[in-house]
């Protein structure tokens, strides 16, 4: 990394100690700043006090749990997220996912996935420069800078849900099936479903529907996948 550039400061909420220190030596290595949090309590005035760039969260924690954690965090802010955890049954991934995570790791895990994850995150979640809303489109996104707008007005994403919302924009019209929009997605071959995008493609569609209310803006194709609509 830049030696002048402010190292990115990961959150590492995990109450696990050697887990906690080995995530830790591994982030550093790397050249990012961290701190940890063991007790889930702390978290979201931790988060207020000194926004971090991305949280490690993990599910299981003393005093108030992951997934709720994440649902307050949503209220007020886009923070990327990567849960991390010991629960791997496909409804708490699903849950974890649709309450606005960015990304989820199962334990055990390696950290140099773990670190490639934050990396990618971080990466396509850059927002140095806001970009400026095209006045001739009605929605307009700038992957790189992380920014997206319907209608002049600002849309508040998520990482992965810009991405899915430019997969959709590709060809305007076009029904996307959900395989593809999975493939595009997660291009780590990891084992997801057809009800995670939906998981994913209801967030959006909301967020889309603050600036249009009452409009259909993502059309459901029954047996066939989605398609935008603006």
């Amino acid at each position: 990394m830049n030696a002048q550039a402010v190292a990115p400061h990961i959150l590492i909420v995990e109450d696990e100690p050697k887990l906690a220190a080995l995530m830790t030596n591994y982030l550093r290595l790397e050249g990012f700043s961290t701190n940890t949090i063991a007790d889930g309590r702390e978290v979201i005035p931790a988060v207020r006090t000194r926004a971090p760039s991305l949280m490690l969260l993990d599910l299981m924690l003393p005093g108030r749990g992951g997934l709720d954690i994440c649902r307050e965090l949503r209220q007020f802010s886009e923070l990327p997220v990567i849960i991390l955890t010991a629960r791997v049954e496909e409804i708490d991934r699903l849950l974890g996912l649709g309450i606005g995570a960015d990304d989820y790791v199962c334990k055990p895990f390696s950290p140099r996935e773990v670190v490639a994850r934050v990396k990618g995150i971080l990466r396509r979640a850059s927002l140095s420069v806001p970009a400026v809303p095209d006045a001739t489109s009605p929605l307009s996104i700038d992957e790189q800078f992380h920014s997206a707008y319907l209608d002049g007005e600002a849309l508040t994403l998520t990482p992965l849900e810009l991405r899915l919302l430019a997969l959709l924009m590709q060809t305007p019209g076009r029904i996307f099936s959900r395989d593809y929009l999975l493939g595009h997605l997660y291009d780590d071959h990891r084992v997801v479903t057809d009800r995670t995008i939906d998981s994913h493609i209801k967030n959006l569609r909301r967020k889309l529907q603050t600036v249009r209310p009452g409009s259909e803006p993502i059309a459901s194709v029954y047996g066939v996948g989605y398609r935008l609509d603006l």
